[in-house]
């Protein structure tokens, strides 16, 4: 298993086409978080929540609930 390494912004990203050699992630991996993120964001836009941290602790909590879920099946 290995542990997750946050992004230290696009300008310290650095990679071999495949990898960013800076958190170790691959381009494809970080590419699809960006595009769940940006979907999220959009949801939150477009239902106009006043409470975008709540949302966003909503749904940081029930990804931690579904993988404990599935990892423990």
């Amino acid at each position: 298993m290995s542990a997750f390494v946050a992004c230290k912004g696009q300008t310290a990203c650095r990679d071999d086409g495949q990898t960013c050699l800076t958190c170790g992630r691959s381009l494809a991996e970080i590419e699809t978080a960006r595009r769940l993120i940006d979907e999220l964001a959009e949801l939150a836009l477009a239902r106009d929540y006043a409470n975008v941290d709540e949302f966003a602790a909503y749904v940081a909590a029930k990804v931690v609930k579904k993988v404990k879920h599935r990892r423990a099946a």
